[in-house]
């Protein structure tokens, strides 16, 4: 049996019941699972709850396909729709775990988001991000990171000669991150050692 591949979905902690990063985290978790992917996240609420909730909704859900690696000891820390959860005690530096998957989507998200978009980007993995409706950049204050990130690239560091389009590719529905992985996914499959590499 072939494995099948893990897709880190990342974003905010807390999120309005209903607001557009909670529709899109669910229904990207139910098409995710419907496509034969797992899912893994920070295991907590807000995007990382959605996303497992609509992984458990996918019609072809199977036991073990949602993952959570909490920031803590205790594995009652994880949301109910989780089914395998690593608590790591190693709180931010879980961050660097989170990114190592096949893919990152991120939901928006906060300076632990921006962070573990960083980790993606050095460690060569495919990266998407929802182009959040309705977000603005306010002077001085840096908030919904994914959004701000989409369709650009974190540093001007080539990361695939071969990818000229290389980015944070921004998407708007659950279909565009299916398609992306579809399309781009096997081609990013670099895994560089961090130790000794300049980034």
């Amino acid at each position: 049996m072939s494995r099948r591949p893990v897709i880190s979905v990342i974003g905010d902690a807390a999120i309005e019941p209903g607001c557009a990063k909670e529709q899109f985290a669910f229904s990207l978790g139910n098409a995710l699972v419907s496509n034969g992917y797992r899912v893994l996240s920070g295991g907590l609420g807000g995007v990382m709850e959605a996303v497992s909730r609509g992984a458990h909704a996918s019609p072809a859900y199977r036991e073990g396909d949602v993952i959570a690696v909490l920031p803590g000891n205790d594995p009652a820390q994880a949301n109910p729709y989780t089914d395998i959860v690593i608590a790591t005690g190693l709180d931010h530096a879980r961050n660097f775990i989170v990114a190592n998957t096949d893919a990152v989507v991120a939901v928006g998200g906060g300076s632990g988001t921006l962070s573990e978009l960083s980790y993606a980007w050095v460690m060569h993995r495919l990266i998407m991000a929802y182009r959040v409706p309705g977000v603005v950049k306010k002077e001085g204050v840096f908030s919904d990171w994914g959004a701000l990130i989409a369709d650009n690239k974190i540093d001007d560091k080539p990361r695939y000669p071969d990818i000229p389009d290389d980015c944070v590719f921004g998407v708007d529905t659950a279909d565009d991150v299916i398609r992306i992985l579809a399309e781009r996914m096997p081609k990013y499959t670099s895994r560089p050692l961090l130790a000794g590499k300049r980034n």
